[in-house]
């Protein structure tokens, strides 16, 4: 990849720069169709339904999912690899809101990147908690969690593609 530039500011041709914008671009879109399942599973929430409530709780882990591919999309494109798999879900989040002077700008805000990581330990419970039942509130409290994360992963994905645009 051509990354010879001034430092602080990455510079990428133009043909890597339309890869990456249409990566990034097809898996939003992804994104926000598990969104709309999510938006319509939790339509008139009633936390007496435990179908429903599993339906969202189950949307929730979803919608993180993609927003992990997003992630490993961009860390694929920029060369980063996590050596430890056991550490690699745990790596990935806190590496996207670190920029890498001269290769590419931080992909995430450290807001975003905090309520990702909540989403992850959200994940991490839906997978491993076999016979916990999730409370009512707190998969509330998750569903405005994961979005106000879309809100700002659409956000910030677009200042970081703006920042890697190159020169005309």
């Amino acid at each position: 990849m051509g990354f010879a530039q001034p430092p602080g500011r990455c510079i990428v041709d133009a043909q890597e720069f339309l890869v990456l914008k249409t990566d990034l671009g097809e898996q939003l879109a992804l994104i926000d169709v598990v969104y709309e399942r999510l938006e319509d599973r939790a339509q008139d929430f009633n936390a007496g339904c435990t179908i429903q409530m599993e339906s969202v709780a189950y949307q929730i882990h979803s919608s993180y999912n993609a927003i992990k591919g997003l992630l490993r999309l961009v860390a694929a494109h920029f060369e980063y690899q996590v050596g430890d798999a056991a550490r690699w879900h745990s790596g990935l989040l806190p590496r996207m809101t670190q920029p890498v002077p001269g290769v590419r700008p931080a992909p995430l805000t450290k807001e975003t990147y905090l309520l990702l990581d909540g989403l992850r330990g959200f994940r991490h419970l839906f997978l491993h908690g076999y016979a916990v039942a999730v409370e009512p509130a707190l998969l509330q409290f998750y569903l405005e969690r994961a979005r106000r994360a879309q809100k700002l992963l659409h956000r910030d994905i677009s200042d970081f593609l703006e920042q890697l645009r190159p020169a005309q």
